[in-house]
This record gives C-alpha cells, structure tokens and sequence, in this order.
C-alpha cells in the first residue's frame, strides 16, 4: 500500500519562506510522478506543482511560477516543494499525491497524504 506523509507546514508571515517534504513508500518512488495541491477553505482543491521522478520534468500552476520549486531526492524517496515570496492568498492545506507516470497524467493521482497546513499572515 503507497504511502505519502507530508511535513513541513506552519505559520509564516508574508514575504516569508517554508519548504514541505513528501515521505513516499510502498510503490517504486523512480517510476512515479509526485505532486503537490492545495486547498483552501470554501474553495476547490487545486495542484501547485508536479515532479517526475524518473527525468524529473516539473510542472507549475502559473500562480507559483517564480516562487516554489520542486525537487526530489530519490535516495530518500522524498519530494520537497520549497516555498518562497510566500503570500496570505498561499494558505491552505496542501496535500503530496502520487501514482504512476502515465496514470497521474491521464487520471490525476491515486494516492495521497493527510496533508500538512500552511498558513501566510499579512
């Protein structure tokens, strides 16, 4: 069973930075693709950024473009997404989710962490 555990969330104020990681096990880390998404209360759950392992293309919503990067590190089957320039509209849970390459892109990803709370004050 593939399981992803996040940490790294917390309170920051505007302007500020914080990086989460993404524990992954239970499934072959190099084929997959990881991701990261958010949501915010009252609104839809929404994906910030996605890696894949095994040539590490990245993707970014345009609206952390310039602002988070992703990365892994594959020795310890961990994906971080540092956040920087971080702004009050960043607060949200933000949640790791993986499958297999192919799957996520054409399905979006199966399995998912608890999620971790990031929250921006002003």
């Amino acid at each position: 069973e593939a399981q992803l555990v996040e940490s790294g969330g917390g309170l920051v104020q505007a302007g500020g930075s914080l990086r989460l990681s993404c524990e992954v096990s239970g499934f072959a880390f190099e084929y997959y693709t990881v991701g990261w998404f958010r949501q915010a209360p009252g609104k839809e759950r929404e994906e910030v950024s996605s890696i894949s392992i095994s040539d590490g293309t990245t993707y970014y919503a345009d609206f952390v473009k310039g602002r988070f990067t992703i990365s892994s590190d594959n020795a310890k089957n961990t994906v971080y997404l540092q956040m920087n320039s971080l702004k009050p509209e960043d607060t949200a849970i933000y949640y790791c989710a993986g499958d297999r390459r192919n799957y996520y892109s054409d399905y979006g990803p199966h399995f998912w962490g608890q999620g971790t709370q990031v929250t921006v004050s002003s």
